[in-house]
């Protein structure tokens, strides 16, 4: 375990952590045995990190996030104050289902708003954006906008986090970064 990280006194880090150079934990979080977080990750108050996830490099975790066994973010991750993960599809309080959780994989630079729940099993694709409050329960794609509960595709998004409108050549320009995405057979690349 790196000892180039920060974590506030009230922090908890359990046994078997690997933690990258310049990430921050911050009060009353908890990290749990075996989690690999990568670096320059900043984990807000009151966070649970439990065994065996595994976080990239630069994932920003708010306040209040719950980050269940099963969870891989890649680098560049964003997950939104009291937004949840499951790992268990029919969780029963009497029925140990340990060893049964289903894995999610959230893509590089992906971001998940406030209070969404992303419903185990359901990865989310590189650059999406799902809305705040959102309930995911199907995969996303990577580049799409996705709100509501069920989450629904309502449109595309910039690397940025720009929505993209495409003009008739399925051509549209982020107006912050200047990148241009094509969108071809319902799928969304970035071409410059």
């Amino acid at each position: 375990m790196s000892s180039n990280y920060y974590s506030h006194s009230s922090a908890v880090i359990d046994v078997d952590c690997e933690i990258g150079d310049d990430t921050k934990i911050w009060h009353f979080s908890h990290i749990m045995t075996g989690c690999i977080i990568g670096a320059e990750c900043n984990i807000g108050q009151n966070v649970v990190v439990s065994p065996n996830v595994i976080l990239g490099n630069n994932v920003k975790v708010q306040n209040n996030v719950s980050i269940y066994t099963g969870v891989i973010c890649e680098d560049d991750v964003f997950l939104g104050p009291s937004m949840v993960f499951t790992n268990i599809i029919n969780p029963r309080s009497a029925v140990i289902r340990r060893g049964s959780y289903l894995e999610t994989i959230v893509r590089k630079g992906a971001s998940i708003g406030a209070n969404a729940t992303i419903i185990c099993g359901n990865n989310i694709g590189q650059y999406a954006l799902i809305g705040a409050g959102a309930v995911v329960t199907k995969e996303v794609m990577p580049y799409a906008l996705v709100v509501g509960n069920p989450a629904k595709q309502v449109g595309w998004v910039s690397e940025y986090g720009h929505k993209l409108d495409f003009t008739e050549n399925n051509i549209a320009t982020c107006p912050e970064s200047n990148q241009k995405y094509q969108l071809t057979d319902n799928k969304v690349s970035r071409i410059q």
